[in-house]
């Protein structure tokens, strides 16, 4: 329940809420004409059946004009109930799917999760096939068990009435049960319901877990997607394909668990179900052979019975969809709670502080960088970059400099020391690796993250050919797969184009320039002592990349004292 409404408040917070609201409202007044509309096709069986044991044809023609209104009715309200749903599911998508993307894309959110344990495991596969079909079967279930709520109460009250003076004797004493339909209806969809959660309760745990492998072969599958060209170099087709096909495994075989389960609670279901066709005659049987019910009364009160119990065999016949519902509830679930849980992993002693300096400057002091594996220090104790100024940080083998990039970043705070950064400058952050090209036109990917009618058209050309990248100049408006059809240099190239266009007053590279070609260099270097001849640059690689350009040079170095340290705590997650 906690895990439901938390999840319930996130997305009527969203700016779906009132619209959510105002659809919710609308089906309970369609539910609620329903129920209306169902008790008079209920109370039309008694003169209608009556009629036919009279043989009055005309009464007979009359009732059957008085079902096809009421059918009518009906009809109009089940498709507007339809729209309704169908509307109300896509609503709650929306509503959950931005609730969850506002938390994930919080500044650095997404980096802090990936690193947090298994709750932080595909969340793709959370935001976009759990929250849809969790979606999905909450308005269908939610929905179901209002009418059969609503239901229950008006035919219950019919119930109730018919069988009010109900009696049996044993001996030469009367036993009164008043209501005893209702009571009938209640113990036989109680018995039912029970005995479904006993036999049908593991498929919670296993709908979760194959949800979970689904997960994990969809991501097998994009990533061979992603990396098709060194998987077809490398002639590893057939270890990707013995990976899929160990996922593929997992998948059939918590599936096949799925079906032994559903196997197991067909027994009570389509047993209630048959069992189901001639209870209602056979609990209103004894009114009818008392005298106190025609049998046109019969009909109605085995109507309102069956309408009555199959409101309340709703834990019945959707407990296989509750399971499933509750596994993809927990999933989404857990995934919200780390969302608004987790502001990074724990578990290290000490920490770099983080503060906001002058602006003009970066200021480095004491600096210690600490991980599972490395623990490491710039040697020089007080650093000061200023506006301008180049800095080449060497780092000795076997030390982690990705993780100093990323210490310098803010991104792994565990260490010791005091980073200063320039309030309110601009850091750009070129990390190791080609950069990441967001799918767009390339007008947005050389803008990103700023708007790119930030900048004009001749800004992006220039920036193009002095990159040597002119080629691409005619083809900014187009959207392509970038980082596919441009080759690693043109890639770092289209980085530093992006550099020159926004002209940030700040660079932090790490290692890029030492896997440049020769000539590529040359023209990187020359735009960094031209076009962004005013902004700061820090480089981390070796001593190969050791170059005039750089006025300062660091060095990065073992910690002597260094420990091993634990790796970071892991909130609690899901069992997957």
């Amino acid at each position: 329940m906690r895990q439901l409404a938390m999840t319930i408040r996130a997305i009527f917070a969203s700016p779906v809420g009132k619209t959510l609201t105002v659809l919710v409202a609308a089906i309970v007044l369609v539910i609620v004409a329903t129920a209306y509309g169902q008790i008079r096709l209920n109370r039309w069986n008694k003169p209608f059946f009556d009629a036919l044991s009279r043989r009055d044809l005309r009464d007979f023609l009359y009732q059957l004009g008085v079902f096809f209104l009421i059918a009518g009715f009906l009809l109009v309200l089940n498709v507007v109930q339809r729209w309704l749903t169908e509307t109300l599911q896509v609503k709650l998508r929306e509503g959950l799917v931005r609730s969850l993307l506002q938390d994930w894309m919080l500044p650095r959110r997404a980096f802090w999760l990936a690193n947090a344990g298994a709750m932080g495991v595909n969340p793709d596969q959370r935001i976009h096939e759990d929250a849809r079909k969790f979606c999905e079967l909450s308005a269908d279930l939610g929905i179901g068990l209002l009418q059969a709520s609503i239901l229950f109460g008006t035919f219950a009250g019919v119930l109730w009435v018919l069988s009010s003076d109900f009696s049996f004797r044993i001996g030469d004493l009367d036993y009164a049960i008043p209501g005893f339909m209702v009571w009938a209806a209640i113990i036989y969809a109680s018995a039912g319901s029970l005995l479904s959660y006993w036999v049908g309760r593991s498929l919670i745990e296993r709908n979760a877990e194959r949800y979970a492998r689904e997960a994990d072969l969809r991501f097998s599958l994009v990533r061979v997607n992603e990396h098709v060209d060194d998987i077809s170099l490398a002639e590893g087709e057939a270890d990707e394909k013995r990976r899929i096909e160990l996922h593929l495994g997992n998948v059939l075989a918590a599936t096949q668990r799925i079906v032994r389960g559903h196997t197991n609670l067909t027994w009570v279901t389509a047993g209630f179900g048959w069992v189901t066709i001639v209870a209602p005659i056979l609990v209103a049987a004894p009114l009818y052979f008392t005298g106190k019910v025609s049998f046109g009364g019969l009909m109605m009160a085995a109507g309102a019975f069956t309408q009555a119990q199959s409101s309340l065999r709703w834990f019945i016949d959707n407990f296989s969809v509750i399971a499933d519902w509750r596994a993809t509830l927990l999933r989404v679930a857990i995934f919200r709670h780390a969302l608004v849980t987790t502001d990074e992993p724990r578990g290290f002693e000490s920490r770099i502080n983080y503060t906001e300096g002058e602006p003009g400057a970066i200021t480095i002091d004491d600096l210690e960088i600490v991980s599972s594996a490395n623990a490491d220090m710039l040697k020089e104790r007080n650093v000061v970059v200023r506006a301008g100024e180049r800095a080449l940080i060497l780092g000795a083998p076997g030390t982690g400099k990705t993780q100093l990039f990323r210490a310098l970043a803010g991104l792994w705070p565990w260490g010791t020391g005091h980073i200063a950064r320039p309030r309110g400058e601009q850091i750009f952050y070129l990390p190791r690796g080609t950069p990441y090209l967001p799918r767009g036109t390339l007008r947005e990917v050389l803008a990103y993250p700023l708007k790119a009618e930030s900048f004009s058209t001749g800004a992006f050309t220039r920036a193009l050919y002095r990159l040597g990248l002119e080629r691409l100049a005619p083809l900014l408006d187009e959207t392509h797969r970038w980082d596919r059809e441009l080759s690693q240099d043109e890639q770092l190239c289209l980085a530093f184009a992006r550099m020159v266009i926004q002209t940030p007053p700040w660079v932090l590279i790490d290692g890029t320039l030492g896997s440049l070609d020769h000539d590529v260099l040359a023209l990187v270097i020359d735009v960094l002592t031209k076009e962004l001849q005013h902004t700061g640059v820090i480089h981390i690689g070796g001593a190969a990349q050791a170059h005039s350009l750089f006025s300062i040079v660091l060095h990065l170095v073992k910690t002597p004292r260094a420990t091993p340290v634990k790796e970071p705590v892991k909130e609690p997650g899901n069992r997957r």
